[in-house]
């Protein structure tokens, strides 16, 4: 089970992008994460007439590994950690660590 998934509001911990919040935009691989607004690099693009694509300067979001990111609990303000509760009818359910709740997509 994924403790973050795509959608949830995160906060940076580490690197130059340290406290900034966003939204996960996706999941690119087991270890690795895009956040929307965090991690902007400046790429240079070659122009592609064939595809319509102008050349120049653009800023990409690039991914960000899971483990410099913390879920964001509105009820504290601040960043948490993520635990897994199993429910009577077995089912798997995402909680805050700090007060218990459930984590509502």
């Amino acid at each position: 089970m994924n403790k973050i998934r795509k959608g949830d509001q995160v906060v940076v911990l580490t690197g130059r992008d340290k406290g900034k919040r966003g939204i996960v935009a996706s999941r690119i691989d087991v270890d690795h994460i895009s956040v929307e607004g965090v991690n902007m690099v400046k790429k240079h693009v070659k122009p592609n007439p064939m595809k319509g694509v102008t050349g120049g300067i653009v800023e990409k979001t690039m991914p960000i590994h899971q483990s410099n990111v913390a879920i964001f609990n509105p009820t504290s303000g601040g960043a948490d950690r993520v635990g897994v509760k199993l429910l009577a009818d077995g089912k798997k359910v995402r909680i805050f660590r700090s007060s218990g709740e459930e984590i509502k997509v």
